[in-house]
């Protein structure tokens, strides 16, 4: 599919009235999308785990704009999170909806009021931009569906995907399916820069029920947004290398994912950890957004797993968090380790147990 098929071009003389609500989880990528190209297209292809737990609710209330503001061409919404009006989060949603409005050119005719919340806490250092922009598209989506009941249940999703990856790039692979690809790839089969695609091939039971659980070891404002981050791999040095490094690591995963292989699986989902944050501090300007407390918590995994030998390991965002990934089978072992070891590195004591789940869900 290219971008122009994602154009709506259905009549807009008679406007819906109503409302939808959306739940949308957050994700975790093993192999890692940083650098990105024009429309928020991805220098490289990534796959993550959609988590459970971590989710965001958003509602949206729709009805065509009033006789005095109908000629209007701005975009007129209010919007609440968790119940408070919310003036400072409106320029990220505007600058979305003009993004969008190519696609979607019924916003404009329309007064909405949004309302979100997430099941985790906002501050928490979570990522919640995948959560927040997947929930807001499925939602828009749902006010096309009226526009247009033909719509096919195939088609709603990859656009909701498209529209989420034009909020935040990683909120495309929070849509559907709980492995998911984002970005071309020679040998998976329908993926593509403009959407993520639920990840087709065979999967080993063991994947299926994966455990994460989330060390929140800084809490605070990111360092450097995302934006800046992704930016930073123009002109940088290791930029092409990286970008093949994920291809190739893509490709290796395909029969890691299918014999269950854990050994590897950890290899190179810790590689891929590293290497994101060997690319910031290896680019102009440079950045650390590892604290001490996450190296702590890396080598006592390792420790613990050399120990043990069970397949614990870990992944980080572009933060200083830590993701904790275990086969549920070895859930009641790992998950003690954690509680005696780790929390004692988190901000607070503060962590959160997810697990592998399915995608967003119409409420």
């Amino acid at each position: 599919m290219t971008a122009q098929d994602f154009i709506f071009t259905y009549s807009l003389d008679k406007l819906p009235k109503g409302n939808a609500t959306w739940q949308s989880p957050s994700n975790i990528a093993l192999v890692k999308y940083w650098g990105k190209k024009e429309n928020q297209i991805p220098a490289n292809p990534s796959i993550s785990f959609t988590l459970d737990t971590c989710k965001t609710t958003t509602s949206i209330e729709f009805q065509p704009k009033d006789a005095s503001t109908e000629k209007n061409n701005d975009f007129d919404f209010e919007f609440y999170f968790e119940g408070k009006k919310k003036e400072d989060f409106k320029p990220k949603i505007t600058t979305f909806f003009e993004r969008i409005s190519n696609y979607c050119p019924y916003l404009k005719n329309l007064q909405l009021n949004i309302h979100s919340e997430n099941s985790f806490p906002h501050s928490s250092g979570i990522a919640s931009s995948a959560s927040g922009m997947s929930a807001l598209a499925l939602c828009v989506m749902s006010i096309e569906k009226e526009l247009n009941p033909e719509i096919s249940e195939e088609h709603f999703y990859k656009k909701a995907s498209f529209l989420a990856r034009l909020g935040s790039g990683s909120a495309c692979r929070s849509v559907k399916g709980s492995l998911v690809v984002w970005g071309a790839h020679a040998e998976i089969e329908e993926s593509s820069d403009l959407y993520g695609v639920p990840y087709s091939e065979e999967v080993h039971e063991i994947f299926k029920n994966y455990q994460d659980t989330i060390l929140l070891v800084d809490k605070g404002e990111k360092q450097v947004s995302s934006s800046v981050g992704h930016n930073l791999m123009h002109g940088h040095p290791f930029a092409e290398q990286r970008f093949n490094q994920a291809h190739e690591n893509l490709s290796k995963l395909r029969p890691i994912f299918k014999e269950g292989d854990l050994k590897k699986f950890i290899e190179i989902v810790e590689s891929e950890a590293l290497t994101l944050h060997a690319m910031m501090m290896s680019s102009m300007p440079y950045f650390i957004l590892m604290k001490p407390n996450t190296l702590e918590i890396i080598n006592k995994i390792w420790k613990f797993r050399e120990t043990t030998g069970l397949p614990v390991c870990f992944t980080l965002d572009a933060g200083a968090n830590v993701h904790v990934l275990y086969p549920n089978k070895n859930k009641v072992e790992i998950l003690e380790f954690i509680k005696n070891e780790l929390i004692e590195h988190c901000q607070n004591k503060q962590y959160i147990i997810d697990n592998v789940g399915i995608g967003s869900n119409k409420l």
